[in-house]
């Protein structure tokens, strides 16, 4: 007898990874009609589209608690459940926080997928966890039509180094820890036309972990960061300038890019969520006549990507140095904090 084909994932789904996230402009016109929350030991909350909530339990903690889960990003489930995992323990440390417990969240056809595949899922999701030095204590399954992996994280922060997406500083200069770019490769996986080598290396950035950008906020005092997900970078950088009241100005040819992403955009493989990032973001933002490709790079959804954070010019090279020492080889500056204007994004 031959051996048996290994289930592929990515064969089963439309849109993967966090490019399965509800359009981001809808998401807001949503958590318009939900009641403010306010309680004295809420730190942050809903308002400001940040990545966690934070609640203080006492003068030297406060809970970071964060949910996130999607539908297959690979075609591997061990690598999947790595995937998932680091992009959900991502907004823990994007708060500048420490993860201590999660709980599994799957979504799983078991009529559809051998069940051997989930089994890889949570082994991929466990490893994860683990490196992070944290605990999976439970979990929660129902069956559903789409396969979908993730986790709920609980995490610990002192409540006076809350890292927020509220506090850009003029002045400040934008650091972004991986590469862009696992939407278009994603997409060029499916359609044949990325290469192997390529395909490894946009894996293996979805698969790291954003701890080493937590530590070196906490160790240079870095006040602003959040991590570039679904909304993509000019997404979430919106989000922070809209909550920080100031302008983020960005030097597209400093962005970081995985190889091929490049290429793919310039032959027309660009997923559909660039374009709804794109109607999110097309009003507060002036694009000066950069190249079409890295707009649109710019746009990509990312699954578990990097730390966007604002850093004060003195700490920038040393921050750099210590992020490409650690493993985040493509660490980069890529514009500053400027004074706000008419418009919240400018791209040259």
């Amino acid at each position: 007898m031959g051996k048996e084909k290994k289930y592929d994932l990515l064969e089963s789904v439309e849109n993967g990874g966090c490019s399965a996230k509800l359009p981001a402009q809808k998401l807001a016109e949503i958590l318009l009609t939900l009641p403010k929350v306010e309680h004295p030991a809420l730190l942050v909350g809903i308002d400001t589209h940040d990545d966690a909530g934070v609640y203080k339990i006492s003068d030297s903690i406060a809970l970071i608690q964060t949910v996130d889960f999607f539908p297959p990003i690979c075609s591997d489930a061990y690598c999947f459940g790595k995937i998932a995992a680091a992009n959900a323990l991502s907004d823990v440390y994007a708060m500048g926080g420490i993860p201590l417990t999660a709980l599994n969240l799957m979504m799983f056809p078991d009529e559809k997928i051998p069940l051997n595949v989930f089994s890889d899922i949570l082994a991929g999701g466990f490893d994860k966890v683990k490196e992070a030095g944290a605990l999976i204590v439970g979990g929660h399954t129902i069956n559903d039509s789409t396969l979908k992996y993730g986790l709920a994280v609980t995490g610990i922060v002192h409540p006076d180094r809350v890292i927020t997406n509220s506090n850009a500083q003029q002045g400040d200069i934008l650091i972004l820890t991986k590469p862009l770019g696992t939407g278009i490769l994603t997409a060029g996986k499916k359609i044949g036309e990325v290469s192997e080598d390529d395909y490894s290396e946009a894996l293996f950035t979805m698969m790291q972990l954003n701890n080493h950008a937590c530590e070196m906020m906490q160790k240079f005092g870095i006040k602003c960061a959040t991590d570039i997900t679904g909304f993509s970078l000019l997404g979430h950088a919106l989000k922070m300038s809209l909550a920080s009241k100031a302008t983020l100005s960005f030097n597209s040819q400093s962005v970081p890019l995985l190889k091929g992403a490049y290429d793919l955009v310039d032959m027309g493989c660009i997923p559909g969520a660039a374009f709804r990032n794109m109607d999110f973001v097309k009003e507060f933002c002036l694009f000066e006549k950069i190249d079409y490709n890295y707009k649109m790079i710019m746009l990509d959804a990312q699954t578990s990507g990097g730390i966007l954070m604002t850093v004060p010019p003195k700490y920038a090279n040393d921050i750099i140095k210590e992020l490409h020492n650690n493993g985040l080889k493509s660490a980069a500056c890529i514009g500053e904090v400027i004074a706000p204007s008419e418009k919240n994004i400018i791209v040259k």
